[in-house]
């Protein structure tokens, strides 16, 4: 199965502007030496070009730790090279950007050395969502991006926009919608929950979860297309062809600007927000460069510049960032977000997919 973040870095590419030079953004002095370097392992493409030019060197400016990039494969390739690799004493990379299932996977194995907070200046503004922890506690991954999946409409097919996630399953709409075509990546097990079920611990029981099955199953009749192809629904919902459905908040407010007509809507039950993390091998020696660089980008001024440049959602509190209201509005919201249930996709995988086979998509 692949991880929910390698899919959606995949849309990046969408993205026309890169980061900005994050310029000479405030970083305590540390020592500087040669041979101080850390490898770091990114998405390829959009985001790998985007760090290379602007964000490493910058970082390295500011700290002297020099930045090998490493480009991720798809899927969960990346976390069984990173196992294979650690078993012999070896780290492909340092540092990697690791959706939020891999990351609890790799717990199992204890994969990743424990992060200390206390080197991190913003970890207690940190978003709690953003902070991946093993069962007893310590810290196994902070967060490196994230994105909302929201309730997007055409706005000429649809004059008002919805308010509600219940909207996907009016009646009026049938025939109407475009949803992501995987348990995995759709996360609408959750939007379920929260809208009719007061909240995704709903889904703590199996019972609970097919309540949920039960409950989305009756959305079918609305659905024109399950999409795994990001674009073909982009387009689709810009010509109004299937003007209903989710999408990404970041991309649809760029379709918008351009002139095209279309919306994205936080409903009251909130945006899906899902993220990744970054995460240290155990296999590494680069502990104390390592904490360095999570540090950096933890800094309100990076985490404004991702937002403002790559559309990433800050993992940080509002009040601490420099971003606009409107430049807030558009990577995220003050309505409180679905989380994806990520432990029931490393704990019930297959059964997931089976029931959603059977009962969804089937």
């Amino acid at each position: 199965m692949k991880t929910i973040l390698n899919e959606s870095m995949s849309r990046r590419t969408l993205l026309a502007s890169g980061i900005a030079a994050a310029g000479m953004l405030s970083m305590p002095a540390v020592l500087r030496a040669q041979d101080r370097s850390l490898k770091v392992g990114v998405y390829g493409g959009y985001f790998k070009d985007s760090f290379d030019k602007n964000i490493f060197p910058e970082f390295t400016k500011a700290t002297g730790i020099a930045v090998e990039s490493v480009a991720e494969p798809t899927g969960e390739a990346w976390l069984v090279q990173l196992e294979q690799a650690a078993k012999a004493g070896q780290a492909p990379a340092d540092l990697s950007m690791m959706s939020q299932t891999s990351t609890i996977k790799g717990q199992a194995t204890e994969l990743w050395t424990p992060l200390d907070p206390a080197r991190i200046k913003n970890f207690d503004g940190l978003l709690p969502q953003f902070v991946n922890k093993y069962p007893d506690g310590r810290i196994a991954g902070i967060g490196a991006v994230a994105w909302y999946i929201t309730l997007v409409s055409n706005t000429d097919v649809y004059k008002e926009a919805p308010t509600s996630w219940a909207a996907l399953w009016d009646p009026a709409n049938k025939d109407k919608l475009g949803l992501l075509a995987l348990v995995s990546n759709s996360f609408l097990l959750e939007v379920t929950a929260k809208t009719f079920m007061g909240g995704t611990n709903a889904l703590d029981t199996e019972e609970g979860i097919l309540k949920a099955f039960e409950k989305l199953a009756e959305v079918k009749p609305n659905v024109r297309l399950w999409y795994r192809d990001e674009a073909q629904f982009e387009q689709a919902l810009k010509s109004g062809e299937i003007p209903m459905g989710q999408y990404y908040h970041d991309v649809t407010g760029l379709a918008a600007a351009d002139g095209h007509p279309v919306r994205s809507t936080f409903p009251q039950e909130g945006g899906i927000l899902d993220s990744g993390n970054w995460v240290l091998s155990r296999a590494s020696s680069k502990v104390d460069e390592a904490h360095v660089f999570i540090d950096y980008m933890s800094q309100p001024a990076i985490q404004g510049l991702m937002s403002r440049k790559v559309g990433t959602a800050p993992t940080l509190k509002r009040e601490l960032l420099d971003l606009t209201p409107e430049e807030f509005a558009s990577v995220s919201s003050d309505i409180d977000p679905i989380i994806p249930r990520y432990d029931l996709y490393t704990s019930k995988s297959d059964w997931l997919n089976q029931k959603w086979t059977e009962l969804i998509v089937g």
